[in-house]
């Protein structure tokens, strides 16, 4: 009788001992936002001149200002992605937070007056840092008197902009409802799946570090470039000696090489720091930087893309 006692005691601990971990995992940080489609369907679109070449981008807070749908659309999908037990970034707080640096980052450039090279979502996503960026897209039906809803939830890697997850459906029509009941009905039954799929990908991170991208340039005042030699060693694979031991396994791809540029894709790096601080594009390369400049005496300038690319610009800062 002992003996099942003690076994059933074992299986009980065992099982809150599992049930402990879980709760103590760290889920995505998430961001909900309209989806581009969205944004243009209903004219929420500014021009964006980057160096030269113009595109737009989503207008989020002219949205937000005149689009009271947005505001319920967004609150609706952030109250059950809480439910659930996922963190979320509010836009509207973010986008206020940019606008408190906008005038700062307006004037930024490098000591030689060259400007960030970012467009205003890439600078949106370093003020949100949400791992995940969730683009909402839906369209009201009419059918006689019934209305019902129709989206599309993409679950976006802030870092790569690679789709991770997705969802879509049409909920139930109805004489009455009001847009945000209409909303949860047509989302409540997928976004268990949803999330299913945003909580596998966040493991691979874990098990695998995020995946960045590194760009490595040479001024022309440099007066060497990559395959000069320090130490018996070309500049070049210094360079691929340290990303080969401060990414997650080894993992990164040299795509191009040549003496005055390098491309590092899939580049996958740690998470959290040792302090559980995310880690993102730039703060990883700055131990590239420190390292060349500490052992080197190479200076270099470190410019970002949003929270995914990093450049380094070796000769000058």
């Amino acid at each position: 009788m002992k003996n099942g006692i003690k076994i059933i005691f074992i299986i009980a601990l065992s099982i809150l001992s599992g049930n402990t971990g879980f709760s103590q995992a760290k889920k995505p940080t998430l961001m909900v936002v309209p989806s581009d489609v969205w944004c243009t369907k209903n004219g929420y679109m500014a021009d964006f001149d980057n160096q030269g070449t113009k595109f737009k981008i989503p207008d989020y807070k002219k949205a937000f200002q005149e689009n009271s749908d947005l505001l319920l659309a967004v609150s609706k999908i952030n109250e059950l992605m809480a439910e659930r037990g996922f963190p979320l970034k509010n836009l509207e707080s973010s986008l206020k937070s940019l606008q408190d640096q906008a005038a700062e980052d307006a004037m930024l450039t490098s000591k030689s007056g060259a400007d960030i090279n970012e467009t205003p979502i890439d600078v949106l996503k370093k003020v949100a840092r949400a791992d995940i960026w969730i683009q909402m897209t839906w369209t009201v039906n009419q059918t006689g008197p019934k209305k019902s809803i129709t989206f599309v939830l993409q679950g976006l890697d802030a870092y790569t902009d690679k789709q991770v997850a997705g969802a879509s459906g049409t909920g139930t029509p109805s004489f009455t409802a009001e847009f945000p009941v209409l909303l949860e009905e047509a989302v409540i039954s997928h976004i268990d799946n949803f999330n299913a799929q945003l909580v596998k990908h966040f493991d691979d991170l874990f098990a695998n570090g995020r995946e960045v991208i590194l760009r490595i340039k040479t001024f022309s005042s440099f007066s060497g470039d990559l395959e000069s030699e320090y130490g018996g060693e070309e500049l070049g694979t210094i360079i691929e000696d340290w990303l080969a031991a401060n990414t997650v396994q080894g993992r990164f791809g040299t795509t191009d090489a040549t003496e005055s540029m390098m491309l590092f894709e899939q580049v996958r790096i740690p998470l959290y720091d040792a302090n559980g601080r995310a880690v993102d594009a730039r703060s990883w390369a700055r131990g590239l930087q420190k390292m060349l400049k500490d052992k080197y005496q190479i200076d270099s300038k470190l410019m970002m893309k949003g929270l995914g690319q990093a450049q380094l610009v070796i000769g000058e800062k």
